[in-house]
């Protein structure tokens, strides 16, 4: 599950509905901890829980502090701590050595928060938000901007002025259907990336939903409505001219990862076909065979290694 994507998708939701959720924000942080500033939960009426802020053993108490929050509408911060030696064996017990600093916003009292989220899921901008210490809270996405103030609860730990900032969600265009599909989809959406699919053959159209976004397109129509671009595209229809086809209509393209499923040989041959002229705009961001050497075979593990690919290289990790 993503840090931002999923609970601040709920966070719409649940601002919108008005049914006594609370969004939980890591405004600081020191030391070692699970997650890093910006990371996001969302604590519901029913006790359901959206994001994690620790490996599970903060959340109780976290919880029962956001209910509160809602509860009296009130704006609340909690300081925790562990980097005593005495947690290492007693209280929480996390062990992690850190130190996290965190805001409780009631979300019935944020009216207007969705459309700051629908504004940044969009691609309009990252996502700010800003606390100040008498209780203002200001959120803005792109040309959308909100800002409200709530009283700050006496219980407050900390002041709980703070400022974080969530970037756009890195987004993906996947140029072909096939067996891998699906299981590649579902991960990366679970890893917060939004996703889009452009296919066009009947037979790799799903019943049910599984991209953000299907276009049953040409891909150089496909990639003319997509706004904002892609990060990152993934050519792997296993139909030789139509990834031909994808290939020549993502060369003039900005996208600075290109993925090319399938061996050396068959890379080598489209090579062959597409003009030479379009070499040098391509290949220095064409990824392929595209996915680590995690090693098995399927679509699952192909799926896997893709996905693991992906997330690495929009991290700045060796991919």
């Amino acid at each position: 599950m993503s840090v931002h994507r999923h609970p601040l998708e709920v966070s719409a939701r649940a601002s919108e509905a008005g049914d006594g959720a609370a969004l939980v924000v890591v405004v600081a942080t020191e030391g070692s901890t699970y997650v890093r500033q910006g990371a996001m939960a969302v604590f519901a009426a029913d006790d359901t829980q959206t994001g994690w802020l620790s490996g599970g053993c903060l959340e109780p108490e976290i919880a029962r502090r956001a209910r509160h929050a809602v509860a009296a509408g009130h704006l609340d911060a909690m300081d925790i701590d562990t980097r005593d030696d005495e947690d290492l064996l007693a209280g929480s017990a996390v062990g992690c050595r850190g130190r996290l600093h965190l805001a409780l916003l009631p979300l019935d009292r944020l009216p207007g928060w969705s459309q700051v989220v629908q504004a940044w899921w969009r691609g309009a901008g990252p996502l700010s938000l800003r606390l100040s210490a008498d209780g203002g809270v200001a959120a803005r996405a792109g040309e959308v901007d909100h800002a409200w103030t709530l009283p700050v609860a006496a219980s407050a730990m900390v002041d709980v002025a703070g400022e974080v900032t969530v970037p756009p969600p890195p987004r993906v265009a996947i140029f072909g259907g096939g067996p891998e599909t699906r299981m590649l989809v579902a991960s990366l959406r679970q890893l917060g990336w939004h996703v889009t699919v452009v296919e066009r053959r009947a037979r790799w159209i799903p019943a049910e939903e599984v991209a953000d976004v299907w276009l049953m397109q040409a891909p150089e129509d496909a990639l003319r409505s997509l706004h904002p671009a892609p990060d990152a595209a993934l050519v792997m229809h296993h139909h030789f001219e139509y990834d031909r086809e994808a290939l020549v209509a993502l060369t003039p393209s900005a996208i600075p990862f290109i993925g090319l499923l399938g061996p050396v040989r068959r890379r080598e041959d489209l090579l062959r076909v597409i003009p030479s002229a379009l070499h040098g705009a391509l290949l220095p961001r064409l990824r392929s065979p595209i996915g680590l050497k995690l090693g098995g075979q399927g679509p699952e593990a192909i799926a896997l290694s893709i996905a693991a690919q992906l997330q690495a290289w929009h991290h700045g990790e060796p991919a």
